[in-house]
């Protein structure tokens, strides 16, 4: 885990490494400090005890000066310190969403279907940043307070061994408290970053279907879905919280209980009640020692701290690092496909390799180049699984699919998509202009091919009647168009791709019917050579097709013109008369 993470710290290595070196400096200089103190005190006690007494002033001076000279010093390493840990931590921070990120491109769906997309927000904002704070204390704090701790025992026992051993006892006392809290605290900290994904699927899902929940008056249900979701990761931040808390009182605990030990054996070993070699001069300094010994556990308590709220954050962002991609590269990629011709070999397909459950069984279709192919049949039959394979959105889990005669696994993932393009049910826009989101389909498309692709999709006379005509902004999600008009812009992109299939996955469910009529006669028109897909729930749509399939669980139970579908199967006739029957109504 930590391994895959460190390879995000790449160009901060130098900041990552700098860091820790200056903590020490910093260290040294606190170790050094209280040691040059002892000859200042060391003078004034000898001359306490004996008035003539001829007080060194040069070490006085001397000791004065390096003492001020080291607090320069440990400042300087300080502020640096402070700095190099920011640029590291916060650099560290960059990489590792944007590696999250680059990896979740290359994600297929069925990669995608192991994450909800809240989930995914939460891990590249709330995660990682839990990893960046845990990150900024290991490099500053990890490094100097061992090293604070180890010098500080050191120093202490080459001036007394016996409150070396109190020192000791206190940090293993000490050791024990944070070991306990972490191997507890961690389990709730995992619970709570599962409740922050539910809190964010909540806002997410409520604000983007806003207008949904005030025209059916639901505000209260969703502020009570939100209450209720914020009320759990309450719990669980205040069950972390309490054993955390735990520490600090421990550790204020043990430093006074550590001092008055001190005092208590150091006064009598210099009245000489215990055996030993503590003096006035050295009792100060073990104070002092002691104050950084325990304050470098507290040190050490803190990182743990941070490093136990982000072990659960570590997890979730490694488990999306180290996903692989369930569609693997061929070793000679093909780079050009001939034409667009569809072939099906017994094509079998299911969203999980370890389901018992087939979306679809035993397909065999063949699509000739430039032909137009309607595709009908009951919800949940496998309809969108079916054309999904052609650009290989999945992998099929048996058999073959072959686009140009060439199995859509030997293609380049790029040649492939880029050939084959797909209107999908859920018509989807991004904030910007209309030549912006239109160009999704070339960049580098001019202002004509703009208008032929709109031309194409019957929807170059509603651009040019609005304000801005193409420059006219669609604000976020396309909310400034209607759902019709939504549909023909994403056909209008798909076609800017000059693809060699293009597939319709009901995207005309929201155009009236001689809209719907009148792209179709477009498409024929103006890419004869195209190979056409269509998936559509009004026989109106296909009627026309070259041929048209009927799917039922997941296999094709027809096949034909509509002429033949109509004689020959019972599925097709029965929806064609049931809407015929329902359109004879709507006119009565």
């Amino acid at each position: 885990m930590i391994k895959s993470l460190l390879k995000s710290v790449r160009e901060y290595k130098r900041a990552s490494i700098l860091c820790p070196l200056v903590m020490v400096g910093e260290a040294a200089m606190e170790i050094v400090i209280p040691f040059l103190l002892t000859f200042i005190i060391r003078e004034l006690e000898n001359l306490s005890r004996n008035p003539l007494y001829a007080v060194n002033t040069n070490t006085i001076i001397i000791c004065s000066v390096l003492m001020v000279v080291c607090a320069l010093f440990a400042l300087i390493c300080g502020v640096l310190g402070g700095r190099l840990a920011a640029v590291a931590s916060c650099g560290f921070a960059h990489n590792l969403r944007e590696d999250m990120y680059d990896n979740l491109q290359s994600f297929s769906f069925a990669n995608i279907d192991n994450y909800s997309t809240a989930s995914l927000i939460t891990r590249i904002t709330t995660d990682v940043t839990n990893v960046q704070n845990a990150y900024q204390m290991c490099i500053r704090m990890l490094v100097r307070a061992p090293v604070l701790f180890v010098a500080s025992v050191i120093m202490t026992c080459l001036i007394e061994p016996t409150m070396a051993g109190i020192f000791i006892a206190a940090a293993i006392f000490l050791g024990i408290v944070i070991f306990i809290c972490m191997f507890k605290v961690v389990p709730h900290f995992r619970q709570m970053f599962k409740k922050y994904d539910k809190l964010n699927s909540v806002v997410q899902e409520d604000l983007t279907a806003i207008r949904v929940v005030k025209s059916y008056v639901r505000e209260d249900r969703e502020i009570s879905k939100m209450q209720s979701a914020t009320e759990d990761v309450y719990r669980y931040s205040v069950k972390a919280e309490k054993i955390l808390t735990f520490m600090m009182p421990c550790v204020t605990f043990s430093m006074f209980a550590t001092i008055i030990t001190i005092l208590l054996v150091g006064s009598n070993m210099s009245v000489g009640n215990i055996a030993g070699a503590v003096g006035p001069s050295n009792l100060q300094t073990l104070i002092t020692y002691a104050m950084q010994i325990l304050s470098g556990v507290m040190m050490v308590a803190m990182c743990l701290n941070f490093i136990s709220l982000s072990k659960g954050s570590m997890d979730r962002i490694c488990e999306v690092l180290n996903e692989k991609t369930t569609l693997p590269k061929p070793e000679n990629p093909v780079f050009e496909i001939k034409d667009g011709s569809v072939e099906f070999e017994n094509v079998q397909f299911a969203y999980s390799g370890k389901s018992d459950v087939k979306i679809l069984d035993g397909i065999n279709l063949k699509i000739a180049a430039g032909e137009t192919v309607g595709i009908i049949g009951a919800t949940g039959s496998g309809k969108t699984s079916l054309v999904s394979l052609i650009p290989r959105l999945y992998d099929t889990t048996g058999g073959e699919v072959r686009v140009g005669g060439v199995n859509v696994k030997n293609y380049n993932l790029d040649t492939l998509r880029n050939k084959v393009a797909m209107v999908l049910q859920k018509n989807v826009l991004f904030s910007g202009s209309i030549a912006e989101n239109l160009r999704w389909g070339d960049e580098n498309a001019t202002d004509e091919e703009l208008r032929f692709a709109a031309r194409q999709a019957c929807a170059e006379e509603f651009i040019d009647a609005l304000p801005d005509g193409f420059n006219y902004d669609l604000g976020q999600g396309g909310v400034n168009v209607s759902g019709g008009q939504k549909q023909r812009l994403c056909i209008a992109r798909a076609m800017l791709k000059k693809p060699a299939v293009i597939i319709f996955d009901d995207s005309t469910s929201a155009v009236d019917t001689k809209t719907d009529a009148l792209i179709r006669e477009s498409l024929r028109k103006y890419a004869p050579d195209t190979t056409k897909i269509i998936i559509a729930q009004r026989i109106a749509s296909v009627q026309d097709a070259d041929k048209i399939l009927v799917m039922d669980e997941g296999r094709i139970v027809g096949q034909g013109t509509h002429e033949q579908l109509l004689k020959g199967n019972a599925i097709y006739r029965e929806v064609y008369e049931s809407q015929m029957k329902g359109g004879d109504e709507d006119e009565r």
